[in-house]
């Protein structure tokens, strides 16, 4: 019971100071605290990602309070890449970053940020390194430096998809005016934390979790998986009711991650199949009649312009799809044909998890087994469509 006490306490404690959108953002929190102490065992570390459209919202304070609470903590906002870089490498051990304003290194206005986004691109695997060029004199040098630590950020908008892909994504929002919390002071607060930490690390410390890979529930899979694997083996071992919050926790925000971030590429699949319906073939004028009507569609407005014919097949054509000459009465136009689509509609439009966390959770408790190595990820699969937007 040891581990269900303190992952409850743990959530007890940052409950008090932080407004959470939903449950099981607060689940996914405590997990990835815990999971911070015993980053040996993973083979790949999750970013959490604190995000919201407004400042206000409560994402600088979940890197308040769980600042004493993790390992070695880092607080990095405008830090350099020199600093950073030296600070994973460090010999005291590897820290716990914690990034604020990560807006700033990802975001529209960021400039000379390439080796940070390095950094945090590559560190989320064991044993990564970030590949340097070092001048000594007149020769240069390659120099590669352990990337491998657990990040969390926090930041306004969105993210790249190559960083949201591999982080348990939070959407914070402005506390109701119903909603109440303790304020925070780090001289106060921070010591029940303290004590908190060393509990963490002492039981983390203890446990056997190295090869030990939890059962995902039936949709979490390939990266996803990869995300949520050290945070639901933390829950398994401390038992009690963690196992069951841990998986429902992570079947809604996965399936949340799916709806928040989808790039124009997959906005304009899913939107294609609304205006196919059931129909075996579609002129191109009259899809693009039918996309710029949709409600809260981009298409009618793309950089000042609707969607044309040309665009339409730009979009498209990364997914193998192309236009086709189709028979309308008898006439032969230019269109397309659900058969050509159908193949992308099934790759990139499943339906996100669902199910209860009692259905999800049915004999789902961590195993000793061999892992089967995942498919190839698909993050950079729609780099080329975000370009055109």
């Amino acid at each position: 019971m040891e581990g269900d006490q303190l992952l409850t306490e743990t959530s007890d404690y940052i409950g008090r100071f932080v407004a959470y959108p939903t449950p099981h953002a607060q689940v996914a929190h405590v997990l990835w605290i815990a999971h911070a102490h015993l980053m040996d065992a993973w083979d790949s570390t999750p970013r959490i990602a604190f995000l919201s459209p407004e400042p206000g919202s409560g994402k600088s304070r979940c890197l308040e309070v769980m600042e004493p609470l993790v390992p070695r903590a880092v607080e990095a906002v405008n830090v350099t890449p020199a600093y950073l870089f030296r600070k994973v490498n460090a010999e005291e051990g590897r820290p716990t970053i914690l990034y604020d304003e990560i807006d700033t290194v990802f975001g529209p206005k960021a400039k000379d940020n390439e080796e940070i986004r390095g950094l945090l691109n590559a560190g989320h695997r064991k044993h990564a390194v970030a590949g340097r060029c070092v001048v000594r004199g007149k020769e240069v040098f390659t120099e590669e430096i352990p990337a491998y630590c657990a990040v969390a950020l926090a930041g306004l908008g969105g993210l790249p998809d190559t960083i949201l892909t591999r982080s348990v994504v939070i959407r914070m929002r402005r506390r109701a005016p119903n909603e109440h919390v303790e304020p925070y002071r780090r001289r106060i607060n921070g010591p029940e934390a303290e004590q908190i930490a060393v509990r963490l690390a002492e039981w983390m410390g203890g446990l056997e979790l190295a090869g030990v890979w939890p059962v995902m529930p039936d949709g979490i899979q390939d990266r996803d998986a990869d995300v949520w694997e050290p945070l639901l083996a933390v829950a398994d071992a401390a038992g009690g009711n963690w196992p069951d919050r841990a998986r429902a926790a992570a079947i809604a925000l996965v399936a949340e991650s799916k709806q928040s971030t989808p790039s124009l590429g997959i906005n304009l699949l899913r939107d294609m199949r609304e205006v196919f319906g059931s129909r075996d073939t579609m002129p191109s004028e009259e899809i693009l009649a039918a996309l710029t009507v949709l409600i809260d569609s981009p298409w009618g407005d793309l950089r000042g312009k609707p969607l044309d014919a040309r665009g339409l097949g730009n979009h498209l054509r990364p997914y193998g799809i192309g236009p086709a000459a189709i028979r309308v009465g008898n006439r032969t136009l230019r269109g397309y044909k659900r058969a050509d689509l159908h193949d992308a509609w099934c790759r990139y439009l499943a339906e996100p998890p669902q199910g209860s966390a009692t259905s999800a959770t049915a004999d789902t408790r961590s195993t000793n087994v061999e892992r089967i190595a995942p498919v190839a990820d698909s993050g950079s699969r729609d780099q080329a469509l975000e370009a055109d937007q």
